[in-house]
């Protein structure tokens, strides 16, 4: 058969094939079965293939009442770290038919403007990050199909959530300062209402907590390197004895706190070592380099994304946390001993 020189229809394929047009959206949809018989299938699937067929995806979606769209709600794009999570998921919704819309919170966190006239006629689906919450009330976002990352799994609005092993990541940071002699820690805490940091908080609480003669105190910061820098130095020219050890809740604290002890004269890790948590490209960029621990932002975006579609279909989610790794820079040694 000649191909048509412009794009051939449902209507070429059924004259092609001899059968009507109901018959190819059967066979095409994949409905065929017990309706036409086999033999007509084939026939349908070969004039299409010989007249370079591709069905309308667009057109087909609207009439399904869906767009095969995802939107990705995340906090400002201040870290590479929502970048690798978009990666990941943009990555499995190709694989499936999907396209991801990547809506960073004009304010980072809290509420945000709908970016669509209407969500949810606009979207199959949301993934959320918990430090972006906020904004899902504005999209109407926790009203459609809803994965949340980094959020409580006993009380998330989603239908499913995705988190990375927090917990375990605090966890090794404590240890490996334990191990190393460390007993006075100061927690470089982010000042964010987020269940994610409320995990970090307690985790190294309860750990510390668990090892006699240790002592730990809080500082609270803006996730920004000025407002680590002025948390560190409030912190450390306070009264009392000064910590060993600082545990920074993510990298760019962690530069903040450099900055700090470096305009107090203090040397890292001599007179004091530091930890992150992210591991972002800043991490290697410090000097010394930094101790912190690895998350896969783009492991998190695709399990963010696996979740959608088994929300969508039915199914159930991995529930499994993701896990995470420490790497040991030059940020941490053994206490100074005057």
């Amino acid at each position: 058969m000649a191909r048509s020189s412009t794009r051939p229809t449902s209507r070429d394929v059924a004259q092609a094939a001899g059968v009507s047009q109901a018959a190819v959206s059967l066979v095409l949809g994949d409905k065929w079965r017990g309706r036409v018989s086999e033999t007509t299938a084939e026939r349908v699937r070969e004039a299409a293939r010989d007249l370079g067929y591709r069905p309308n995806l667009a057109a087909r979606n609207l009439r399904l009442g869906h767009t095969r769209t995802v939107l990705l709600v995340v906090p400002a794009l201040t870290t590479e770290f929502f970048a690798g999570v978009y990666t990941g998921a943009a990555r499995v919704a190709a694989d499936h038919g999907f396209g991801v819309v990547l809506y960073p919170s004009p304010e980072g966190i809290g509420p945000a403007r709908d970016p669509f006239a209407s969500a949810q006629a606009a979207l199959d689906g949301v993934i959320a990050s918990s430090m972006a919450a906020d904004a899902l009330t504005a999209i109407r976002g926790d009203q459609l199909p809803l994965v949340m990352l980094d959020s409580d799994p006993n009380g998330s609005l989603g239908a499913a959530t995705v988190n990375l092993d927090i917990t375990d990541g605090i966890r090794q940071i404590t240890d490996h300062l334990l191990t190393l002699g460390h007993r006075d820690v100061l927690h470089l805490a982010a000042d964010v209402p987020s269940w994610t940091f409320d995990v970090r908080r307690h985790a190294l609480a309860a750990r510390m907590a668990a090892t006699p003669g240790t002592h730990l105190r809080t500082a609270h910061a803006p996730i920004s390197i000025e407002g680590a820098l002025t948390a560190t130095t409030t912190a450390l020219t306070a009264p009392g004895p000064r910590p060993t050890a600082i545990v920074c809740d993510d990298d760019k604290l962690a530069a903040g706190a450099y900055k700090a002890l470096r305009r107090l004269g203090l040397r890292i890790p001599q007179d004091i070592s530091v930890t992150g948590l992210d591991d972002l490209a800043l991490a290697t960029a410090l000097d010394p380099e930094l101790t912190t621990v690895r998350l896969d932002a783009e492991l998190f975006g695709e399990r963010g994304m696996h979740a959608l579609l088994a929300v969508l279909d039915g199914r159930e989610p991995d529930r499994q946390d993701i896990p995470v790794h420490l790497v040991v820079r030059g940020s941490t040694a053994p206490p100074h001993t005057p």
